[in-house]
């Protein structure tokens, strides 16, 4: 038998407006994901609520859901981009409210929930706590939002592909943004969308950005590359995150992540990499006195001889001029206490630890105390 909105409830399908409320209610609180409970079936229940409320006995089936959809892609090219760009308009409308609303509940220090969105455009929960943190369920899909606190997040976030004008832009002013258990719950930013947090950090799961090819309306089997590169910023913080893939700029004081994959930039003082793979177009910005520290116990034999770490100075080293053992015998030179540094600087097992000053002397001095046979362009020496 299939299972109705009643049944979803629990209540006889005579049940009056207020039986169907009531039934609402107690159920809301005791699944409701700030009361340990389970967000999919919080989901079921309030959409049953929200269809019993119209009249409609059933939910929708898996056409109806299709067709409701937030994206359209049953007709031709010309009619997706024009019922898209409806929705990114809408999108980006809904959003202003929500800014202003949250704006307006930031001046009062007020408290307050509210729904934006809807069925078609798909909904977003916004609530300002106590403590002035915003948090938001749902996915975040187009449009700007300004912040002055910290936001915490379930859900997704990405930005329209059909169209510039209405991408999704991020920003707090002060505070946090964080995911709500990233890792477990597999949430995402993609697709070019931008978080700025000027004096706060940022803790999230996997960032991806977009770059595709489309055909030249001119010139047959030629095509041009475009991109949507996904931005996140924490000037002042950290940016801690799992993988990266795809054309992503990522910003910060200090960046922790795992892997780095396809046209991926990141710029930090502390530089943190726990996973075991860095492809061949990476680039790796290290600021001044800052550090880039491998943990994970693999051989760094195994990352892209081509990944590129460029200096405050300018200058530009591959990662293959610092692989096996040449950055200890820099060390020889350049760290005050070298069996410190071999203690913790194993180029497989423990991880290492690379400096701005080993690097910015890469080619400035001589390894001592070897003969110069075969000496190389950065300053070392075959044996």
């Amino acid at each position: 038998m299939v299972e109705n909105n009643y049944n979803i409830l629990g209540i006889p399908e005579d049940a009056t407006e207020i039986d169907i409320r009531n039934a609402f209610r107690r159920l809301a609180l005791q699944y409701h994901s700030d009361r340990g409970g389970e967000n999919e079936q919080f989901i079921k229940i309030k959409q049953a609520y929200e269809d019993l409320k119209i009249g409609k006995k059933y939910p929708e089936t898996d056409l109806e859901k299709l067709r409701n959809s937030r994206v359209y892609s049953g007709d031709s090219d010309e009619d997706i981009r024009r019922k898209n760009q409806i929705l990114g308009q809408e999108l980006f409308k809904e959003m202003k409210t929500a800014e202003d609303w949250a704006a307006n509940l930031n001046k009062t220090n007020s408290i307050g929930t509210r729904l934006f969105g809807s069925k078609t455009l798909g909904e977003i929960e916004l609530e300002r706590k106590a403590n002035g943190t915003l948090s938001i369920k749902g996915n975040f899909m187009a449009g700007n939002l300004t912040y002055h606190g910290s936001i915490i997040m379930q859900g997704n976030i990405t930005s329209p592909t059909w169209t510039e004008e209405f991408r999704t832009n991020i920003h707090l002013t002060k505070g946090n943004f964080k995911f709500v258990n990233p890792l477990e719950n597999k949430y995402k930013i993609e697709n070019g969308a931008k978080i700025i947090v000027d004096n706060g950090d940022v803790v999230v799961g996997n960032i991806f950005g977009r770059k595709y090819k489309i055909p030249d309306p001119v010139k047959v089997g030629i095509y041009e590359t475009r991109e949507q590169r996904t931005h996140i910023s924490a000037p002042k913080g950290k940016i801690i995150a799992e993988n990266i893939v795809n054309t992503v700029l990522l910003e910060a004081d200090s960046i922790m992540v795992l892997n780095l994959e396809d046209d991926i930039q990141i710029n930090a003082r502390e530089i943190l990499l726990y996973g075991n793979k860095i492809t061949y177009n990476v680039i790796i910005k290290l600021k001044k006195n800052g550090i880039i520290r491998f943990f994970e116990n693999f051989s760094i034999q195994s990352l892209s001889n081509d990944a590129i770490i460029q200096l405050d100075s300018g200058k530009e080293i591959r990662l293959f001029d610092i692989k096996t053992k040449k950055i200890k015998d820099l060390a020889d030179e350049f760290v005050p206490n070298k069996n410190e540094f071999d203690k913790d600087a194993t180029m497989v097992g423990n991880g290492f630890t690379i400096t701005y000053e080993m690097l910015d002397n890469l080619s400035k001095k001589p390894t001592k105390n070897r003969n110069t046979k075969g000496n190389s362009k950065f300053g070392f020496f075959r044996r």
